[in-house]
């Protein structure tokens, strides 16, 4: 058996950081990063034989809880018929007919194999159907790693952002314009100004990459209405938030119809698939109908459509997202009592089967406020939960998730583990 110190050395031979993402290296909380053995219900174990109450979910893929019975045998019968084929599949039609059968929005949809392939294709796919240029997003939203998305804002309004990641040239990012989340006017001073050239707004209609930060009201209805005036589309970067906070994602709960969607995690099931879709005369524009390229060897992978199929057929189940509810805002309001129990600037917030956590007062509703949370008391409490048996994101800026798995027992468990959590934060106030 090896620990996780020895694997993490060992890694850093041949991986760069000794992860294959970067946040898995616990760079911004310190410490060894647990490498993980296996996974069940709401539980996963590392390399030591250390068990966790997982609230990562692998990053929110694991809706119905890690290794369902009904999921595994699904990718097991799968798996027995051929892991590839690169020609077309059943299997493809079956998920993109129920994807847009819950999805009202989706007339077509076309499947990848990651939510950056989806969003990167997504926004080429807005720039050929308006012939534009210039693409709106807002800082804290991440859209995956393409260049053009690599973006921090400007110093100004209309300024042009810069690069977040070497190797990405300025004029990559000559089109991207960076605004504030949740901040209407400067869509409509945007607009005002570059309008005829404004292909398409991007935006996480529940934010989840800068920790969880929901829109204001009239936020998401205005950019549909800006969008509309001015012939831009509307993208909902539905990755995240894909029926993991209801049925019919943020779109459902919010009642605003994005032109495009993007989507990934839990319509794989924990296996790697990503879509893109939208308005049949949008859609139609990619090839092999239209001019716009886009392309891939595993797009659609028959076991991970099976994994995806399964997962989609279990949230349609009767109670499913009542149930997950439930049990996240269970868990938000204990930790809420908790921190105040020991004194503790804490807030919390959730939606469906998401939630975040930030050391500060109120619940923030940008990027600049929830950089105001105290890291180093997240650093604390992260820490001292992980040392009781409790795997939270390893980042002041990561939502956190719940599954169906986490019963009732689980909840409480968890919840007096955050007890002594709190209490060692409210000793480094002290």
């Amino acid at each position: 058996m090896s620990s996780n110190q020895a694997l993490f050395e060992r890694a850093q031979h041949s991986i760069p950081g000794g992860v294959n993402s970067p946040v898995r290296a616990f760079k911004s909380v310190g410490g060894t990063p647990r490498f993980i053995s296996k996974a069940q219900g709401p539980y996963i174990w590392d390399t030591e034989g250390t068990q966790y109450i997982d609230y990562l979910g692998s990053w929110g893929p694991a809706i119905v809880g890690h290794s369902h019975p009904e999921v595994v045998e699904a990718v097991q019968a799968a798996a027995a018929k051929g892991l590839s084929f690169g020609a077309p599949t059943e299997g493809e039609i079956l998920i993109a007919e129920t994807i847009c059968q819950r999805l009202p929005s989706i007339e077509k949809i076309r499947l990848v194999s990651s939510g950056t392939e989806a969003t990167m294709s997504a926004i080429r796919l807005a720039r050929g159907a308006t012939n534009r240029r210039k693409i709106i997003k807002f800082e804290g939203c991440y859209h995956g790693h393409a260049d053009s998305l690599l973006v921090k804002a400007g110093s100004g309004l209309l300024t042009f952002g810069n690069p977040t990641s070497a190797g990405v040239p300025e004029e990559f990012i000559t089109h991207t314009i960076v605004l504030e989340y949740n901040n209407l006017e400067q869509v409509e001073q945007s607009f005002a100004e570059l309008g005829s050239d404004i292909a398409c707004v991007i935006v996480e209609p529940v934010a989840g990459n800068m920790n969880l930060i929901k829109p204001k009201a009239g936020f998401l209805e205005g950019l549909r209405r800006l969008c509309d005036a001015h012939g831009a589309l509307l993208i909902f970067d539905e990755v995240m938030t894909g029926f993991r906070v209801g049925p019919q994602g943020v779109q459902g709960l919010s009642g605003v119809t994005p032109d495009l969607t993007t989507l990934a995690k839990v319509i794989g099931g924990g296996m790697p698939v990503g879509a893109f879709g939208g308005r049949a005369e949008i859609m139609d524009n990619i090839s092999p109908l239209g001019a716009v390229y886009q392309a891939g060897t595993l797009s659609g992978n028959p076991v991970a459509v099976a994994a995806g199929l399964k997962t989609l057929e279990i949230l349609a189940r009767d109670g499913f997202y009542e149930f997950l509810g439930k049990q996240t805002s269970r868990l938000v309001e204990g930790l809420c009592q908790a921190a105040k129990d020991h004194g503790v600037n804490f807030s919390a917030d959730s939606v469906g089967g998401m939630f975040g956590l930030y050391f500060r007062d109120q619940i923030p509703s940008s990027f600049a406020e929830v950089s105001d949370a105290d890291t180093e008391q997240f650093k604390i409490f992260f820490h001292s939960m992980l040392e009781q048996g409790v795997h939270l994101a390893p980042s002041a800026f990561e939502a956190g998730f719940v599954s169906a798995a986490h019963s009732d027992d689980v909840i409480e468990a968890t919840l007096q583990k955050a007890q002594t959590a709190f209490a060692k934060v409210a000793e480094s106030i002290a």
